[in-house]
């Protein structure tokens, strides 16, 4: 897989200021996952049903760390 070549979209939420972000590219049934910082280091594959289940995770505050608050 040429990861070069894929098309990474950067989180909105991501402040610009070196601090912890993700990226994400689709794939044909799934998305790819790397850390923005280090663009050319590990990263994590996706399904198209276990991405969809993680974003409606997200979007339904099921991910949120216990004991923040948030």
């Amino acid at each position: 897989m040429d990861c070069e070549s894929l098309c990474w979209i950067k989180s909105s939420y991501s402040g610009g200021s070196g601090t912890e972000c993700v990226e994400v590219a689709e794939l044909a049934d799934g998305s790819i996952v790397r850390d923005s910082k280090d663009p050319g280091g590990g990263r994590i594959v996706f399904g198209g049903a276990a991405w969809r289940r993680f974003v409606l995770g997200v979007r339904e505050g099921a991910l949120r760390a216990r004991g923040t608050g948030g």
